[in-house]
């Protein structure tokens, strides 16, 4: 479900638009813990594996904190998205192995094989055909992104952080809610953190690859977006290990709390009078109120048996 950041973002990095490439990224993180888990969560309430918990989210957190470690300089170079390239490759291959180990085996028998194979084929094909698509709509929403960007006056990396990551994001949104409706409720916070980890070290690390001179970091990402994000993915951790599910109302906090950033975004392009309104509403009443309703959820559901769903 990644695959349209990766196109988006590498496309963007090749035409000298680092601030799209990085905005993409960004914005996608931000909007799929937000926006996707608190819409799939008021669906109908998410279940956490404890291995989400215990390894994959903690992993998100250091890969947000390694990417802010590697931008504090405004730039991720082509050697350091390298770097996040192996870090994203190894991490990846060690899931393919461990899924793996413990997938059922195939049935026997040479019409079974037979089958299996034309199946393989049939989707290396869609495959090789869906990756050609998606190169050629990626150039389109890249042109279309800058030219909406230069019409409207606003940088780069809000076009990226706002309109292409929502747009680059609908596969994570629409696998995350039809798992919900669907009652596979633990597949939707999996897809989640799952993208954000391919997002941070694959995606940003093809992207700053592809380029000469490396991914350029604007100051107000490093002061106000990565910060974000990087607090996004720490909220998880305490929403998730309350009682190893997010519930209605912790969807909702993070709904609001995506409107909220967005807001934000929105009122800063344009330089508008009630962005100090906003900032403060945010930081004196929103903020804590979400922090002290999410502190009574997780002590109304705080684990008081062996019930706890093991991953």
């Amino acid at each position: 479900t990644s695959a349209p950041e990766l196109a988006v973002s590498t496309a963007a990095s090749v035409r000298g638009d680092p601030g799209l490439a990085l905005g993409n990224v960004v914005g996608s993180n931000v909007l799929n813990v937000l926006l996707i888990l608190g819409l799939s969560a008021v669906v109908a309430p998410l279940v956490v594996e404890r291995r989400l918990v215990r390894l994959e989210v903690p992993f998100m957190i250091l890969a947000s904190l390694l990417v802010m470690a590697l931008a504090i300089d405004g730039r991720v170079g082509r050697v350091e998205g390298a770097g996040l390239l192996v870090t994203g490759l190894a991490y990846t291959t060690v899931l393919v192995l461990r899924a793996r180990a413990v997938a059922p085996p195939l049935p026997g028998g040479t019409g079974a094989i037979g089958t299996a194979r034309r199946a393989v084929a049939a989707n290396a094909a869609m495959t090789v055909l869906g990756l050609l698509l998606l190169v050629l709509g990626s150039r389109w929403l890249v042109q279309g992104a800058l030219a909406m960007a230069e019409s409207l006056g606003v940088p780069d990396l809000v076009v990226g952080l706002t309109i292409v990551a929502a747009g680059t994001s609908l596969p994570e949104l629409a696998t995350s809610v039809v798992a919900s409706v669907r009652g596979q409720r633990d597949i939707a916070v999996g897809n989640v953190v799952g993208s954000n980890i391919f997002n941070l070290l694959i995606i940003l690390g093809a992207a700053a690859g592809v380029s000469t001179e490396g991914l350029e970091v604007p100051l107000s990402a490093l002061t106000f977006d990565l910060p974000v994000m990087l607090a996004v993915a720490v909220a998880c951790l305490p929403v998730f290990v309350s009682g190893l599910r997010i519930d209605r109302a912790e969807g909702l906090i993070f709904l609001g709390f995506y409107v909220a950033y967005t807001g934000y975004l929105v009122l800063d392009a344009a330089d508008h009078y009630a962005l100090p309104i906003l900032r403060d509403g945010i930081l004196f009443f929103a903020l804590p109120l979400a922090v002290l309703a999410l502190a009574a959820t997780g002590y109304r559901d705080r684990p008081t048996g062996p019930d706890r769903r093991e991953g």
